[in-house]
């Protein structure tokens, strides 16, 4: 019955956990590419946790629409709270790749781009599997209602009693089967 239940609260077309991960790893880590470079070129001008923080907040909202519409299912665009609850996530991501190159800078005196890129995407990507376990089963998960527009609410609605059967009246027992003739008749018809 949990099952059933379970598949009937997934949307069509809803993607499992390993296609739901693939489409996490093609759309966030696409972005969290992107933003690595873009770090790094608005680091030339800006200090770099500034350019971290910018390019940080700028590719959530990116990643965040990109996920509700391709890599749960959601179809459609995220909701404020998805957002919310997204840049929570990033807030966390952003604190761990700014802790791992502060390390880095107190460990190598002056690191090469390379260097840094190859920390900063380690950082990033440890932080991703975390951010997607937290998207899957708290952002995007499947257990928060959905605001009801009329046309879903009549889809939707259920009784919980059955509705009452029809009044039967008992049939005739002459209607339901042939009278057996009686009399010299039913000799003649015997024979």
């Amino acid at each position: 019955m949990e099952t059933v239940q379970s598949r009937r609260q997934a949307a069509p077309g809803a993607p499992g956990a390993f296609a739901a991960f693939a489409r996490f790893v093609l759309c966030g880590g696409g972005v969290g590419l992107a933003s690595s470079f873009a770090v790094a070129a608005l680091a030339s001008w800006i200090p770099w946790a500034l350019s971290n923080a910018l390019i940080t907040a700028a590719s959530t909202l990116l990643a965040t629409e990109l996920h509700a519409r391709f890599t749960f299912g959601a179809g459609g665009r995220a909701t404020l709270r998805q957002h919310a609850q997204s840049a929570g996530s990033a807030t966390a991501a952003y604190a761990v790749t700014c802790a791992a190159m502060l390390v880095l800078h107190q460990l190598v005196a002056a690191p090469g781009p390379i260097l840094e890129q190859v920390v900063y995407l380690s950082a990033s990507a440890l932080t991703g599997v975390a951010r997607y376990a937290v998207l899957r089963l708290v952002v995007f998960s499947r257990k928060h209602p959905k605001p009801a527009t009329p046309a879903r609410t009549a889809r939707t609605v259920r009784t919980t009693h059955p509705a009452p059967a029809p009044a039967t009246r008992p049939v005739p027992a002459a209607l339901t089967r042939a009278a057996a003739p009686t009399g010299p008749a039913a000799l003649c018809r015997a024979a």
